[in-house]
């Protein structure tokens, strides 16, 4: 348990409840976010299957005695601090369960396909009905209007949709050019996190107006969005970028270089830092050399300046670079795995890692939020839930629901772990 939450201090969404209908990532990234920050969250799964990612594996969580558990590790990233229901919201008594709790809850999220929840009267409008300050929040592949609302989104077809996947990878014109998509789904976390701020935003403007409302997220508008530079370089030039590599559009020197016994990346980002670099690697004229003396003239030329510069490091220790370019000020790191990642002292200094009681598992590693609040700090007070661990407790706590009530209710449709 997290000290600050021990000591009773409020967390920022201490008193918000969460209606968290969505599975995989996108959705359950954001209601992550939202548990951290102090939200009740109550996570509905189907009865039995549960989570789709509960079945991603392996790896899974291994026991005590390192046997595996049926806790998938990608279910684990990103459904700690909540609480799980399981319940068939196919069913009317399962659908009717969800408008009760829906009518106690400040925020619902969800991912069914446009229209998918209507047939069982747990649409927006619906909903709206049952709670006027609902906060509404609908995650899809492709929106809620246009001419592909109706079309499934996966992560991967969003990255190559979205145009990610057209300047990601070694240059078309090398060895290896090609399509190729980021190691993570990079789409998905970015629409959790942009589902956050939104939903976030309509808490506080509800504190105003009193009213909730529908929230349209959906996978490629923030995929396009994320682009940022890139889609900013197409409209001022009028060309699509392209694939670079570990090359920046932008900036030179700003990409991986080889050393003699490994690879390093080099992130100039200002004329003083080019020069700190040139006389750090022993070639102090080159940060005066007129071909080179501005960013522009260095994209400009960047193939005759990158050769220059590759032939330089090629001759030198990569550990030996590192720590001249750090000693000089100048932006630099190796290329871990995340195995180096974990052990590097600066991330264990960060606590990047937090392991977390879990019922199977004993102990279940989770990666910490990087969200860093001083007054009111993110908590972790549950391990990511077995399926169904806290039907009874929801349905007793927010509901009111007898014993006898909770027993039909469970024979009904809603499951215990």
């Amino acid at each position: 348990m997290n000290p600050a939450f021990a000591a009773g201090r409020r967390a920022p969404l201490d008193g918000v409840r969460v209606l968290d209908l969505s599975r995989i990532l996108a959705g359950p990234w954001c209601t992550q976010n939202l548990a951290d920050l102090g939200a009740d969250v109550i996570k509905i799964e189907r009865p039995r299957t549960g989570d789709d990612t509960r079945h991603w594996g392996p790896p899974y969580l291994k026991d005590g005695a390192g046997v595996e558990t049926a806790e998938a590790a990608y279910y684990l990233s990103t459904n700690r601090n909540k609480r799980s229901v399981a319940a068939d919201i196919a069913s009317p008594g399962g659908a009717a369960l969800i408008r009760e709790l829906a009518a106690q809850c400040d925020v619902l999220v969800e991912n069914f396909k446009v229209g998918g929840l209507a047939k069982y009267g747990l649409d927006y409008a619906a909903l709206a009905q049952v709670n006027p300050r609902l906060i509404y929040c609908s995650v899809t592949g492709f929106g809620q209007t246009g001419p592909y609302a109706s079309r499934p989104g996966y992560d991967f077809m969003i990255q190559g949709m979205g145009g990610l996947m057209s300047i990601t990878g070694e240059r078309d014109d090398l060895p290896g050019g090609g399509p190729q998509k980021a190691g993570v789904a990079v789409t998905d976390i970015l629409t959790g996190q942009y589902a956050t701020i939104a939903i976030l935003a309509a808490l506080a403007e509800r504190a105003a107006s009193g009213q909730g409302q529908h929230l349209d997220i959906a996978l490629l508008d923030c995929h396009v969005a994320m682009l940022a530079n890139q889609n900013s370089n197409y409209f001022n030039s009028g060309r699509a970028p392209q694939r670079a590599g570990n090359a920046h559009q932008n900036v030179v020197p700003y990409q991986v270089f080889e050393a003699s016994d490994g690879h390093l990346i080099v992130a100039t980002g200002n004329e003083s830092q080019y020069r700190a670099y040139c006389r750090a690697i022993g070639v102090p004229e080159l940060g005066d050399d007129a071909r080179f003396a501005t960013n522009r003239l260095r994209v400009t030329r960047r193939e005759e300046l990158v050769a220059i510069l590759s032939d330089i490091m090629r001759r030198g220790r990569r550990d030996d670079w590192l720590r001249k370019l750090e000693a000089a000020g100048v932006p630099c790191g190796p290329i871990n795995d995340i195995a180096q990642v974990f052990g590097d002292p600066h991330v264990q200094a960060r606590g990047l890692r937090v392991d977390m009681d879990h019922p199977l598992g004993g102990q279940a590693a989770v990666t910490a939020s990087p969200l860093r609040l001083s007054a009111t700090p993110v908590t972790y007070r549950r391990a990511p839930p077995l399926l169904g661990e806290h039907t009874a407790e929801v349905l007793r706590e927010v509901l009111g629901k007898s014993e006898a009530e909770i027993e039909a209710l469970l024979a009904a449709g809603a499951e215990r772990s």
